[in-house]
């Protein structure tokens, strides 16, 4: 079995998520010498690929592909090393096209790339506690302009909500249309924009007025949770290890990472927040939040939230934890879950 620290625990719960079996890829007349590899890779290692050729064809050239990217090319039947360091964490599809007389065929395997990132136990300092409305299903909270913006999900239920978190004062409130299940959102380029659960679709909002803009669909078969943004990117999740990058001026997706924390993926992860140049994200149904790198996909870092539960005796372990917003101007986190009867301002350190 593997070793698993404790941190990491603490975001998989009690299940762990291996590497699963490599896929062979064989064919009748080359294979990839897998022989010596190890069970997983790192971003510091290198590749030696070598090719099996148990029919003794006589080889002229391989060239060979990462994710169907062209990435080198050898003469004859000789190895070919490839570092990995600019690789994304997660399964690696290695593809050698062999070249022999006037034929070629492909050998293929699949490789998995895991974290060497041992994550921080970081600890959080409750600077305040204010009311939440325990009718509001939190998927999505973020400040703009100093104030906090809340979405929520449940078919019916779901709303876009500008309110006073210190009296609980609503400014405005958009709903959604009742067919709709509302999820994450973020402010990018003066614009609110909202993802739905598993409608595929999103709506884009002026950030002043919350009138809706227009409505986009989905650039990838995938379900809307947490929403973030740099200043240029768009970044979301939908319920596996992957957060997407997009461009908000087309809505289309441009890359993803896959998290990891040591050897583990971690999935489902959920609200995201952009905090100095780290993403925070929600862990669905784990009273943890991880910090995330953005480029790498590695958990750096990771918060142990169950404490919070002793301040809410009426919250059930159905009332996740939920909901990230960062306000630049106090510097401070606020926290809460869906249905939860309070919110809280935090501070976090190391």
């Amino acid at each position: 079995m593997k070793k698993y620290n404790f941190l990491t625990v603490i975001l998989l719960g009690i299940t762990l998520i291996g590497c699963g079996d490599k896929n062979k890829g064989e064919n009748s007349l080359f294979n990839i010498d897998d022989s010596a590899f190890p069970a997983h890779f790192t971003q510091k290692e290198a590749l030696s690929v070598g090719i099996l050729n148990p029919k003794s064809k006589e080889i002229d050239s391989i060239v060979y592909f990462v994710n169907d990217k062209k990435v080198g090319s050898t003469k004859g039947a000789s190895k070919f090393n490839f570092p990995l360091k600019d690789q994304k964490l997660g399964y690696q599809y290695i593809k050698a096209t062999v070249y022999f007389g006037s034929n070629s065929s492909d050998a293929t395997k699949r490789i998995e790339l895991v974290s060497d990132v041992e994550a921080k136990a970081l600890k959080y300092k409750i600077v305040n506690t204010y009311a939440h409305d325990t009718k509001s299903f939190t998927e999505g909270l973020e400040f703009y302009k100093d104030t906090l913006y809340e979405s929520t999900g449940q078919e019916g239920a779901s709303y876009i909500r500008k309110y006073d978190y210190k009296t609980g004062k609503i400014y405005k409130q958009v709903d959604l249309e009742k067919k709709y299940f509302g999820e994450g959102i973020t402010f990018i380029n003066g614009k609110l924009f909202q993802l739905t659960w598993q409608n595929k679709t999103g709506f884009i909002y002026d950030a002043n007025t919350l009138k809706q803009e227009k409505t986009f669909a989905y650039d990838k078969d995938i379900e809307g949770w947490g929403m973030t943004n740099d200043g240029k990117y768009i970044y979301q999740t939908d319920k596996t290890e992957k957060i997407w990058k997009m461009d908000p001026a087309t809505q289309k997706m441009v890359d993803y990472i896959n998290v990891y924390s040591g050897t583990s993926k971690i999935k489902a992860i959920n609200e995201l927040e952009w905090i100095n140049g780290k993403i925070y994200t929600n862990v669905w149904f784990k009273d943890a939040i991880a910090v995330v790198n953005p480029t790498s996909g590695a958990v750096e870092g990771i918060l142990d939230m169950s404490g919070l539960r002793k301040f809410m005796p009426d919250v059930t372990k159905d009332d996740v934890l939920n909901g990230i917003a960062y306000n630049p101007k106090t510097k401070t986190i606020f926290v809460t879950g869906k249905n939860w009867s309070k919110m809280f301002e935090i501070t976090v350190s190391e």
